[in-house]
């Protein structure tokens, strides 16, 4: 059987498509869920996760810089709080498409954001944020032998 690279569209948008599918579902589980987030239409919902995966993508890691020193002190709890501040503007950028009512409304909306979408990224192979990799050493070889010395260049110390 004869394999055939994958066309632009599915190196390109698919990735992208399976990625705002995730989150769409992470904001609708977030809005089922946390009182103080709703939203008037289902267009108003994929145009509110379009939105925070622009946000995500291209204003999160900014903040994630500039936040530096409190993520270190917080050993990283400080990202709910740049998720929350993230859900939170697209609320208001969003108007009565996608509502956030409070900050504590984001902050847990985002908590639920990020439990689903890291669930669904598991189930679905999509790579996210994070990947685990088990690497083996290979078995020691019992016929090794040190290198031999360059000529002429007095001891070696090997360690």
């Amino acid at each position: 059987m004869q394999h055939t690279p994958p066309s632009e569209f599915q190196q390109r948008w698919v990735p992208f498509l399976k990625r705002w599918a995730i989150t769409t579902l992470g904001v609708v589980v977030a809005a089922t869920l946390v009182r103080g987030i709703d939203y008037s239409s289902f267009g108003g919902l994929l145009a509110a996760s379009l939105l925070l995966g622009a946000l995500n993508a291209f204003l999160k890691p900014v903040m994630l810089i500039l936040a530096l020193p409190l993520l270190v002190a917080s050993l990283g709890i400080f990202v709910l709080f740049v998720n929350a501040f993230l859900l939170f503007a697209v609320g208001q950028l969003m108007g009565g498409a996608f509502r956030v009512d409070s900050f504590g409304a984001a902050f847990w909306g985002g908590v639920v954001i990020s439990l689903v979408s890291i669930t669904a990224n598991i189930l679905t192979g999509t790579r996210g944020a994070f990947r685990i990799q088990r690497h083996r050493s290979p078995p020691p070889d019992d016929n090794r032998r040190p290198p031999a010395p360059p000529p002429g260049d007095g001891p070696v110390i090997d360690v």
